[in-house]
């Protein structure tokens, strides 16, 4: 009896000391492990073994974790996608026989919210069975994946925030990929194209326009690639249904680094605009024609008159009529420059400004020009940043300011100066006359009302032109008295080109 309980003794030690060989193997394993890992029972899924990472990863010490089942681990015992953890672990356990390594091939990835609110802690797991010390168990692989998720919540948050901009602004908005194709785009580019927004993906930007206009698309998309510089091209968008639309495009480069690696751009189309202009067009050339020819007329046949008539006040009724019908006609010939500045719609560029003077009284009536003294002074070689209709902008004034001058000699000084700021240049334009009536201020400043019309259309054109290079004008009297104009023009920032020419007032000829 006394052997037999020996025996006993024995067999009830044999199982404990196994089992505690087995574990010590176990987290032996585990320990060895160097990222987060902890090993579970497959049946009861509490966990038997954590190493050191796991531990700091969860914030718990491993023993806690030791008394814990897996699915005890997180605020929810469900992964993010709603399934249990239990099925998760379950699936695991049922994907198959460990392999000849004693690694199953089955393995089951999810993420789980172990912490929630902020901070929260999520986690990427993936659960597999293995065979350790001659039993299976489920190994549990862990790391954080908390900065990723919120990296992507916040990208996803940008994208839709994107995206909802795009698809509000009432233009068409596109991304192109480096190879020229369209990578993103909002709902207006498929509704002027007439595609299946599935459809716009991999499609070249090119192969959207005719055959006529594509090239000049293609050439906007290689200087944006080669010279990584924005550019404005027109061309005719040839919709799904084959109609052409004009349309204006503006592309600009996507950088990483030096290098451009895509390019975004905007899409206008112009047909409402064309066939207003147009239109404007037409109507502003027959009636400049008429105006003109009819102005002439009574020119005609009122001199006639004055020759004919003896009578003296007769005679200055008739010259008022005269007066009358050159400023209507000066009128109409300063709405033909506007006309002509708004549709070339130029660009500012250098230009060495003692020239541009020259050739603003090049231009001007030189009958009207011997009437006055003409001072000037502007620097040689000082430069600005501005349109090629500048030279016109200073005609106008000197015109104007000989023209409503009464004096037996006007005197009108034109002069030029760098700012200290050495960014603006300052061109004054002043004379001795009566000044510019408050009217015509008025236009300039927003103070016209509907029942104090300035009388004419020169100092708009003036303003115009400046305004069109990024400068300013300012009205104010002169020390003689009379008016005094500056010009607040930008200083060029690069040398003009040594063949560059100042607009010619008839390049582009009358048009009536």
């Amino acid at each position: 009896m006394g052997d037999r309980d020996a025996d006993s003794s024995a067999d009830d030690r044999s199982p404990s000391s196994g089992d505690a060989a087995a574990t010590g193997i176990l987290r032996a394993f585990v320990e060895a492990v160097p990222t987060p890992t902890l090993a579970c029972d497959p049946d009861t899924l509490a966990v038997r073994a954590a190493n050191a990472p796991a531990a700091d990863l969860v914030g718990h010490d491993r023993g806690t974790l030791t008394l814990m089942g897996l699915p005890d681990l997180g605020e929810t015992d469900a992964a993010v996608s709603g399934e249990p953890i239990a099925d998760v672990a379950g699936a695991a356990s049922a994907s198959g026989s460990p392999d000849s390594n004693g690694a199953n091939a089955g393995v089951e990835r999810f993420e789980w919210d172990l912490r929630l609110g902020d901070p929260g802690l999520r986690v990427d797991a993936a659960v597999h069975t293995a065979t350790i010390a001659g039993s299976e168990w489920l190994v549990v692989g862990l790391s954080d994946a908390t900065a990723r998720v919120a990296a992507e919540a916040e990208r996803d948050g940008e994208r839709r925030l994107v995206d909802a901009l795009a698809n509000t602004v009432p233009l068409a908005l596109f991304r192109c990929t480096e190879e020229g194709t369209l990578s993103r785009w909002n709902d207006r580019l498929a509704a002027d194209s007439g595609y299946e927004p599935t459809s716009l993906s991999g499609r070249a930007l090119t192969s959207l326009f005719d055959e006529a206009t594509r090239d000049e698309v293609s050439e906007a998309l290689s200087r944006v690639y080669r010279d990584g510089e924005a550019v404005s091209c027109e061309a005719r968008l040839l919709t799904r249904s084959g109609e052409r639309i004009p349309y204006r495009l503006s592309v600009g480069p996507v950088t990483d680094g030096d290098r451009v690696v895509g390019a975004v751009g905007v899409g206008e189309d112009l047909t409402e605009a064309s066939l207003r202009e147009e239109r404007l067009a037409v109507l502003t050339r027959v009636l400049r024609h008429n105006f003109r020819n009819d102005l002439n007329v009574v020119t005609g046949f009122t001199g006639r008159a004055i020759e004919a008539v003896d009578d003296p006040d007769l005679v200055a009724e008739l010259e008022r009529v005269v007066d009358t019908a050159e400023r209507l006609l000066r009128l109409g010939e300063t709405s033909r420059k506007v006309e002509r500045l708004l549709s070339q719609r130029p660009s500012p560029r250098p230009i060495t400004l003692a020239p541009g003077v020259d050739a603003a009284f090049e231009s001007l009536d030189q009958t009207l020009r011997a009437r006055a003294t003409v001072d000037v002074d502007v620097p040689e070689g000082l430069a600005v940043s501005a349109v090629a209709f500048l030279p016109e902008a200073i005609s106008e004034l000197v015109d104007n300011a000989i023209r409503h001058n009464d004096a037996d000699d006007p005197r009108v000084r034109v002069s030029a100066a760098e700012l200290p700021s050495e960014s603006w240049v300052s061109l004054v334009v002043a004379d001795d006359g009566p000044g510019i009536p408050p009217a015509e201020r008025a236009v300039l400043t927003g103070e016209e009302t509907p029942l104090d019309h300035a009388s004419g259309l020169g100092l708009w054109y003036v303003n115009w032109i400046v305004t069109a290079g990024g400068g300013s004008l300012d009205i104010a009297e002169s020390k003689a008295g009379g008016s005094r104009i500056e010009l607040s023009l930008r200083a060029a920032e690069r040398e003009p080109p040594e063949d560059g020419e100042l607009f010619a007032p008839d390049e582009f000829g009358d048009g009536a």
